[in-house]
């Protein structure tokens, strides 16, 4: 009877697996660099003292344009050194403006509230948005822009983190892995998450979908955005998947550092649409079935649980290698025992309470 449940719940995984990669194959157009559009990076820092300079230093090495390309950093409202850094650093560089939150647009908190500050003051015609934390590729912001064609409204980037221990390293992949997940389903028409620390969007669409201040209020203000951009039904939402586009991260240095980023997007995943608990029914069933191997030992139960495993690995395998991060799948069981832990604990966890903790402040 187990046996049965397993290999149900496995060739539930091992399908979603397949799908997942045949969206996040898919190949779209470039523009020519002469058709490449204007376009603003928004950047909203609270706190960074630790992390900010780097990210500085990266936006300013991005290759764009002459005069095309504008970068508006939000200090929102930090109580350490992040506002003095920024301004030291973005002295006599034109293409960066600081700007302080100060407003408040309509009811946003927080980091949506400080994006909102700086879109209303964006002159690109293309929003790109990364976080303080973030160290981006030269080619950043040249490979998203060259994927607006007429017809897309917004298109998204692979974001992997600094893995130089076990417990980085694991959270790289999980990184990857989530966003396999993300660009299949974006690329199938299905979308079910994204990230915003590489996403971008036309201004236009923001507006037309009357802005963050019209969207009702969530942890995961990226993918609020994004869904309500993809129901205009009148653009096409994309995902390439492209090493230049590729963005690096600090991961969470503590246990519960991580236990909280884990509860708010879970929190803010409450909303995803129906075919997104599908997948999480999957990926649930598949993992809660191979932590109980050891209680249902049998040849065949442990068949199973090779072949799960298999499944990821021949899942990550080739997008690491497109994104030239292969070498990080040496944390790859190290990943796997984080992820058969967490996917099945937060379920339970989001079920006793939804208070999120992000930034000092509390939701």
């Amino acid at each position: 009877m187990f046996e049965i449940i397993f290999l149900i719940a496995v060739c539930g995984y091992f399908i979603q697996s397949v799908l997942f990669i045949i969206g996040t194959s898919k190949i779209f157009k470039h523009l020519n660099e002469d058709q490449l559009p204007n376009a603003t990076i928004i950047v909203a820092a609270r706190n960074e003292e630790k992390n900010i300079t780097r990210c500085l230093k990266s936006l300013d090495g991005l290759i764009y344009p002459k005069g095309k390309l504008e970068i508006i950093i939000v200090d929102d409202r930090s109580t350490d050194s992040t506002g003095s850094i920024i301004d030291n650093f973005i002295s006599g560089k034109p293409r960066f403006k600081k700007i302080i939150t100060k407003k408040e647009i309509g009811r946003l908190k927080g980091k949506t509230n400080a994006l909102a500050n700086g879109i209303e003051i964006a002159g690109g015609e293309i929003i790109l948005t990364t976080d303080a934390d973030c160290e981006v590729n030269p080619r950043w912001a040249y490979t998203i822009a060259s994927y607006y064609q007429d017809d897309v409204a917004a298109v998204n980037g692979f974001t992997t983190q600094v893995a130089d221990n076990a417990f980085s390293g694991m959270q790289a992949i999980d990184f990857i892995y989530l966003l396999i997940a993300a660009a299949g389903t974006i690329n199938l028409r299905e979308p079910i998450s994204c990230i915003g620390n590489n996403m971008s969007y036309r201004k236009s669409a923001y507006l037309e979908v009357g802005g963050y201040e019209n969207l009702p209020f969530s942890v995961t203000e990226d993918f609020n955005l994004l869904k309500a951009i993809y129901k205009l039904k009148k653009y096409k939402v994309i995902y390439p998947l492209d090493r230049d586009s590729l963005i690096t991260s600090i991961p969470c240095k503590t246990y519960k550092e991580l236990y909280r980023q884990k509860k708010r997007w879970s929190v803010g995943g409450i909303r995803v649409p129906l075919r997104g608990y599908f997948i999480m029914v999957w990926g649930f069933s598949a993992n809660l079935c191979l932590l109980l191997t050891p209680l249902f030992f049998s040849q065949v139960w442990l068949y199973l649980a090779v072949f799960k495993i298999a499944v990821d690995f021949l899942l990550l395998y080739p997008v690491h290698k497109i994104l030239g991060i292969q070498r990080n799948l040496k944390y790859f069981f190290n990943f796997q025992i984080y992820y058969i832990i967490y996917v099945v604990a937060i379920p339970f966890v989001i079920a006793v309470s939804r208070k999120v903790i992000w930034k000092g402040r509390e939701y």
